[in-house]
Formats: C-alpha cells, structure tokens, sequence
C-alpha cells in the first residue's frame, strides 16, 4: 500500500467515524434562533476541539497503549467492534448510545453557552469511535512515523470538512432535504462498516488466531 493510499484511507475512515453530515442537523438544531456572530463562535470552537482532541489521541496513543499494557491487536479488535455498532446506528439511521441520547439532547437545548464543547464536539463527533480509529491507524506497526502523521491528517482534513460543511450547513440541508441527508449518512454507514470488520480482521490475524 503506498502512502497515499494509507493516508486517503485514514481520512476517508475518520471522516465517516465522526459522520459530519449526519452530525449537522444536531447543530442546525441547537443554534436556531442564534446571531449569525454567535452561530460562527459555536462552530468555530467546536471544531477547534473536537481536532484537537483527535491530534491528540493520535500524538499520545502509542503511549497508552505501554501505560495500560494492552496490545494494538486487542484495541484493533475492540475499536472495530465498537466502530461496527456506530455504523449499524447509522446504517439504521440512529444515532446510538455512542452518540448522544434524547436526555443529553434536552439539557444541550437549556445549556447552549456549553453546546460547543458537549454534546457537539463530544461526544457527537469526537466520540469513542473516531477515538479508537484515530489511535488504531498512528499505532499501526506497518505504518510506522507514517501512521501518526496519517491519523493527524486525517484529523485536520475531517476537522476543516467539518467547518466548511457545518459554516454552509443550512444551504445544505435546503439543498438536500431530510431523506438527503439521511441517505448520505447510510452510504458513510456502510463504508464504517466496512472499515470496522477491516479492524476486526487484522486484529485477529495479529493475535495469530
């Protein structure tokens, strides 16, 4: 596999992991009725740190991996499951006890000054799963260095497709109504799916099963 390719590939999975477009009807919903000036700082700051809370997983992975004593083939195999019932909630066009519950919804709507920080940055896009896939893809042995600049480009494309999809999102749901937007988030459901038996399998083959 050529650079390239890998780092297309890490992209591509922590995009639909952490699922922007199906993501944005969330944060249509909690800054209605927002200033255009005050829409902007909610959705700057919420990319601002979900990004950075993914780079930083991907800088410090391998070390909670020595910390804790746990081998990258076990976190393979646990992040593919976990990644796999993301992708089942989304292929069934749910959002899953992953993301965000119908209590957290509520008390998101009463508590907009916190909204940036939860539950849009976590843990609706920098969630467990697009955790563990950032932290699988810098720890992968094959990849070497490779693997952590990979993940934290894959961080940064996913958290600059994030701005502009979220900054253009109303455009976009006009343009692309409910069933749009649902069926986009099926298709990236499916790549996921895709991706986590991937995780499931490697992880298998590296135990030596």
């Amino acid at each position: 596999m050529s650079d390239f390719t890998y780092f297309l590939i890490a992209a591509v999975a922590i995009f639909a992991v952490v699922d922007p477009i199906g993501t944005l009807p969330f944060f249509a919903a909690f800054t209605i009725g927002y200033a255009p000036a005050d829409r902007r700082v909610v959705l700057h700051r919420t990319v601002l740190f979900f990004t950075s809370i993914l780079v930083a997983f991907a800088l410090v992975g391998k070390f909670l991996f020595a910390a804790f004593g746990f081998t990258l083939s076990a976190f393979e195999i646990a992040g593919g499951i976990l990644l796999f019932i993301v992708a089942y909630d989304m292929l069934r066009g749910e959002i899953g006890p992953t993301k965000l519950t119908a209590t957290d919804r509520d008390e998101a709507i009463q508590r907009r000054d916190e909204i940036s920080v939860f539950p849009l940055a976590i843990p609706l896009l920098a969630g467990p799963g697009a955790i563990s896939t950032v932290m699988i893809y810098a720890g992968s042995p094959s990849a070497g260095p490779l693997g952590v600049l990979a993940a934290v480009t894959g961080a940064v494309f996913t958290g600059a497709a994030t701005f502009l999809i979220f900054r253009f999102g109303q455009r976009i749901l006009d343009v692309l109504g409910r069933v749009g937007v649902m069926a986009l988030t099926r298709v990236l459901g499916l790549l996921l799916a895709a991706v986590a038996v991937q995780f499931v399998i490697t992880g298998i083959l590296g135990v030596g099963f």
